[in-house]
């Protein structure tokens, strides 16, 4: 009884732990030259004031790119105040680009007139559905995002019977691939597959919070209230595409630290 009372004990103090005060910093080496900070899910999260440990982050790694694949604000937030200092202070650090998030799809419209507002003031480049071509020491990249419909996160108020994302869908919304070496913003990484049939590269993506409790390196729950989701923290190689899943920043969760991740492409 007693050994579980500490147990209890230490697994409560650890939670407040990661909810509150924890920030890992992950690393990938690919083996380029082309540092990217990856940053997702924020939420409702606070990492200091005005979350200014996100950008003491990057002012000390100094990116070569910021990608922020959704989930920046909530839903329900009204108040846009502390993610517009956040961003303009990344912007002044490194170039940022962003992908709409399932929470920044269902803003209120007027909410979410204003975040698109404060992004393009800010210099950040919002790539829902449309990319970029950029040269970065010597190579020549297609930077782009990729957003489905919202009812594939939620559908009737629930989360049976959810829409796919085919190729089809992504042709149609995304176009052909291009003949480039492509970096592909998508806030779900559960349509793998079709990114990598599409033609990405890479994939950066969010959205499954880690699981929001990982047991033994496997993250236990989407989202969508499906156990053990398939790709929901780490890097995966599908059909020649690296699938980089971040557990992101915000959202309740345990055994399972808010990240921010540096990859070398």
């Amino acid at each position: 009884m007693i050994i579980f009372l500490i147990f209890t004990a230490l697994a409560v103090i650890w939670f407040i732990a990661e909810n509150k005060f924890i920030l890992n910093f992950r690393r990938k080496d690919f083996g380029g030259n082309i540092r990217i900070m990856h940053i997702s899910d924020i939420h409702h999260s606070r990492k200091g004031k005005d979350n200014c440990r996100i950008s003491a982050a990057a002012e000390k790694e100094k990116p070569d790119l910021i990608f922020i694949t959704g989930d920046f604000v909530s839903r329900n937030e009204t108040d846009l105040n502390s993610a517009e200092i956040l961003l303009n202070r990344l912007c002044n650090i490194s170039q940022v680009y962003m992908v709409s998030g399932n929470h920044e799809q269902s803003l209120p419209e007027e909410i979410r007139s204003k975040f698109t507002e404060m992004a393009e003031k800010a210099g950040a480049l919002i790539l829902d559905n449309t990319g970029k071509c950029v040269t970065i020491k010597g190579r020549q990249l297609y930077i782009c995002g990729t957003v489905q419909k919202y009812t594939t996160y939620c559908k009737n108020g629930g989360y049976n019977n959810l829409d796919r994302f085919t190729l089809n869908d992504m042709k149609k919304t995304s176009g052909k691939a291009p003949d480039s070496e492509i970096l592909l913003l998508a806030h779900n990484p559960l349509w793998a597959e079709t990114y990598a049939e599409w033609g990405a590269d890479y994939t950066f993506s969010g959205h499954i919070h880690g699981g929001a409790v990982r047991l033994f390196g496997i993250g236990i729950l989407s989202p969508e209230r499906k156990f053990f989701p398939e790709y929901s923290k780490g890097v995966y190689n599908i059909g020649g595409m690296k699938l980089c899943v971040s557990a992101g920043i915000g959202k309740i969760r345990l055994f399972n630290p808010p990240e921010i991740i540096i990859y070398a492409i």
